[in-house]
């Protein structure tokens, strides 16, 4: 009996962390996602200026 009270608190434990690392990223993806977006933007900025350059 103990052994099994064990592992449900160790399961528990398992599905809080994932829920807080869940969390986490939720809260954080609006900034996660613009800052991918603005590299992106300046990533095709960059290439389509050196094109142009090159013509």
């Amino acid at each position: 009996m103990k052994a099994a009270t064990g592992e449900l608190n160790l399961t528990v434990i398992t599905l809080i962390a994932i829920a807080a690392v869940i969390g986490f990223f939720w809260m954080m993806w609006p900034k996660i996602q613009s800052s991918i977006n603005t590299q992106w933007d300046d990533i095709n900025t960059y290439k389509s200026n050196s094109q142009s350059k090159g013509s």
